[in-house]
């Protein structure tokens, strides 16, 4: 069955959610007068990545609503107990820093421009609509998908197959019809697979540069690679980043 549809993920595939994170919270803290509480700015960031990890599973499990993961975070890195609105004020201060170094990876737009004509494009993330709609127009690449798709409004995450089906729908395919490219290896990669969708995992970070990645999964390292792959439309026998 050929592939007719690519479904993206957003944070740390099209979207440099990292970067932009450490980048705006180093400007954040700063501001709030917080860099003195540790270390260094690295100690402080890694803080809150560990925090927003811990966060993010919960909501993913469906422990907590979008909004009141956000909230948590807030309290956790703090150290206080806050008010949601005290909570939601400290946090959109920080957004104010994060969206001004808010950036595409490079492999982006070229490897869109190279699918526009051969396949159809969505998105699928496990964030909010509110979040990921404000983000793609802000990097000018909204109107490249037909359809964005976000957790918090579909009240179901991934890696359950239900999320990536309901992008399959959307677009009106079946799951062979289409490749969904992702940055976690379990979250997309096998979350993907195991929904029976086409599964790309971009390893930007060469986890697995050296070894075989986790069995089952379909690694690259750039996007770059996508347009080959999938015009030659084949599982295996793929450039040698394709595990």
């Amino acid at each position: 069955m050929s592939i007719r549809a690519v479904v993206w993920d957003v944070d740390d595939t099209l979207f440099d959610y990292t970067g932009a994170d450490r980048a705006g919270m180093r400007l954040h803290l700063a501001a709030e007068g917080l860099l003195e509480a540790y270390e260094s700015a690295e100690q402080a960031i890694v803080t809150w990545r560990e925090i927003t990890d811990v966060q993010w599973a919960r909501f993913s499990a469906g422990e907590v609503d979008f909004q009141g993961q956000r909230r948590d975070r807030v309290r956790a890195f703090l150290g206080a107990e806050l008010s949601d609105t005290e909570a939601d004020a400290w946090f959109e201060r920080y957004i104010a820093h994060y969206e001004t170094v808010w950036a595409l990876f490079p492999d982006v737009l070229p490897v869109l421009d190279a699918l526009a004509d051969s396949h159809r494009h969505a998105v699928l993330s496990n964030s909010s609509i509110h979040v990921q709609d404000r983000k793609l127009r802000a990097l000018g690449v909204y109107d490249r998908f037909e359809a964005v798709l976000c957790a918090a409004e579909l009240g179901v995450s991934k890696p359950q197959a239900g999320a990536f089906h309901a992008a399959c729908e959307a677009l009106e395919l079946a799951p062979g019809e289409v490749a969904y490219v992702g940055d976690h290896p379990e979250i997309d990669g096998r979350g993907a697979a195991e929904a029976g969708l086409r599964s790309f995992w971009i390893d930007r970070d060469g986890v697995y540069a050296t070894g075989a990645p986790p069995v089952g999964l379909h690694r690259i390292a750039t996007l770059a690679e996508l347009p080959a792959l999938l015009g030659a439309d084949t599982r295996f026998g793929a450039p040698s980043t394709f595990g």
